[in-house]
């Protein structure tokens, strides 16, 4: 497969639990204190069934189940010529500890820049919860740059 025959290509769904320790350790590394994400009790009085996953946790979630390198591994791209250029999130639901996410990733545009010396690859993942609502669309752009 390539690059430029890559788009429409889906890959097979994943599922991963929301543990609170990965939140504990975000919201640590970003310098969020709020207790929302440390004490079930502070969680609850705010409103959340759960301790809650912070706004950009998602992409943890897409680490995770390794799925943020599975295009490039598929092209054969070396990955000292590829970086991550974007990322955007669109939420539907709260997504909270104790959750089951399930996803898919699917190549949904593929264009060049610089005269094909720039390639970019866009993929789109659909999160549902355990209770099958749609929780969060990740959208993310990757270049790589032509041998």
């Amino acid at each position: 497969m390539t690059i430029r025959n890559i788009v429409g290509k889906e890959y097979p769904p994943f599922a991963v639990e929301v543990e609170k320790r990965w939140i504990r350790s975000f919201v640590q590394a970003v310098g969020d204190g709020n207790p929302i994400y440390f004490d079930e009790q502070a969680a609850r009085a705010a409103g959340f069934r759960a301790i809650p996953a912070p706004p950009t946790f998602a992409f943890t979630l897409i680490m995770e189940a390794n799925q943020s390198f599975m295009v490039l591994d598929e092209l054969g791209v070396d990955k000292t010529r590829a970086m991550h250029v974007e990322q955007s999130f669109e939420y539907f639901a709260q997504m909270c500890a104790g959750d089951v996410i399930t996803g898919r990733q699917k190549v949904v545009e593929q264009f060049d820049k610089k005269g094909g010396a720039m390639h970019f690859i866009v993929t789109e993942f659909r999160l549902e919860n355990q209770r099958a609502e749609h929780v969060c669309d990740l959208r993310t752009t990757v270049v790589v740059r032509a041998v």
